[in-house]
């Protein structure tokens, strides 16, 4: 709990496990105000991690314990996340009347009638939302549904550091819960946040700071990471790490890495293609980029031009406090990587 004369809170770190590294970020709140203390962010061998599912635990373990090591061992609890690609929301409206235990029990009856799997496979939670607008006797329920292996898959690789994993949330709402950190909205614009990552273009589409389309397209960082290794040789986790310090050759960045926004910005066009012929009545007010390759250079100004949307890499930092050991500079950069993380760890505060 905050205090009300601004006692520091440490929370919980946010640890995001993608398809090509683990980012990491540690949070502290003060009153209302957020401050990142620490971050850090590990590749990953190619394998480890596949279609949003952990392949390889040891080797997503030992780079969650190499970003302890940057971020300092005090840390102890961690928040993951699972890809909404992996999870089945569906929201229901039962009884008030129901007792705490009785609605769980009922909960677990309507799940088994949509859920495609045996309910003794699956990681169930539920949360009431309030009185159904239907009927006031009503009470509506958000249900979320995941297979277990999905869940144990990144607890157990949290479990295997100094780490203990308090919570297993799902990442569509971790950035629904960032949104307010990165610009003030209307209740009644649609606010689009792409996350380009290494395998997977998402798009993630928001009315009154929530989530109402998601879409997942393969898509992503390793067919840029792939061409330079091909032409150049350099090895996958050597082209992430200089693509990040802005360390790459000149000649390469001419040839592959500029060309390469062009079919970003084609792909970000088709995605919110989808989403209007889904019947959406208005058109975005702005589009927020995430994710590593949201940073290349101008590529925002293109997206921009292709899509006729205001388009703005995504900071969640910009208007927070930053700790006395990081350097700016180099958050600032990171920042796009860093949004699932950052909105896992802000969770921690929600307890």
């Amino acid at each position: 709990m905050v205090s009300l004369f601004g006692t520091k809170t440490a929370g919980w770190v946010g640890v995001d496990i993608g398809s090509s590294s683990v980012k990491l970020v540690s949070l502290s709140q003060q009153g209302e105000n957020y401050q990142i203390d620490s971050y850090a962010i590990v590749s990953l061998p190619p394998a480890a991690v596949v279609d949003g599912s952990v392949e390889i635990q040891t080797a997503v373990s030992e780079a969650i314990e190499r970003g302890l090591t940057v971020c300092g061992s005090r840390l102890k609890h961690a928040i993951v996340a699972v890809p909404s690609s992996a999870v089945i929301t569906k929201r229901l409206e039962i009884s008030s009347a129901f007792t705490e235990l009785e609605l769980a029990e009922q909960v677990e009856i309507e799940a088994d009638q949509f859920i495609p799997y045996a309910l003794d496979e699956v990681a169930l939670d539920f949360e009431v939302v309030g009185p159904s607008a239907n009927d006031p006797n009503l009470n509506e329920i958000l249900l979320i549904a995941c297979r277990r292996e999905d869940v144990s898959a990144r607890e157990d690789a949290v479990n295997a550091t100094p780490l203990r994993c308090e919570i297993v949330d799902v990442d569509t709402f971790a950035i629904e819960r960032l949104l307010p950190l990165l610009a003030p909205f209307d209740a009644e614009q649609l606010v689009g946040l792409v996350d380009i990552g290494a395998a997977t273009l998402t798009l993630n589409v928001f009315r009154d700071g929530k989530i109402i389309y998601n879409r997942e397209q393969a898509f992503g960082g390793n067919e840029l990471a792939h061409a330079i290794h091909q032409q150049y040789g350099l090895e996958f986790v050597e082209i992430e790490q200089k693509m990040r310090i802005g360390e790459l050759d000149k000649e390469i960045m001419d040839l592959l890495v500029m060309p390469f926004r062009q079919s970003v910005c084609q792909q970000v066009s088709r995605a919110l293609q989808f989403f209007y012929s889904s019947g959406a009545q208005s058109q975005l007010s702005v589009l927020y980029l995430a994710g590593g390759v949201s940073c290349i250079e101008g590529l925002a100004a293109m997206m921009q031009d292709e899509v006729g949307v205001p388009a703005r890499v995504a900071n969640p930092f910009e208007n927070m406090r930053v700790g006395s050991r990081l350097n700016q500079n180099r958050l600032m950069k990171d920042a796009p990587m860093l949004v699932k993380a950052c909105g896992l760890a802000m969770r921690s505060f929600d307890r």
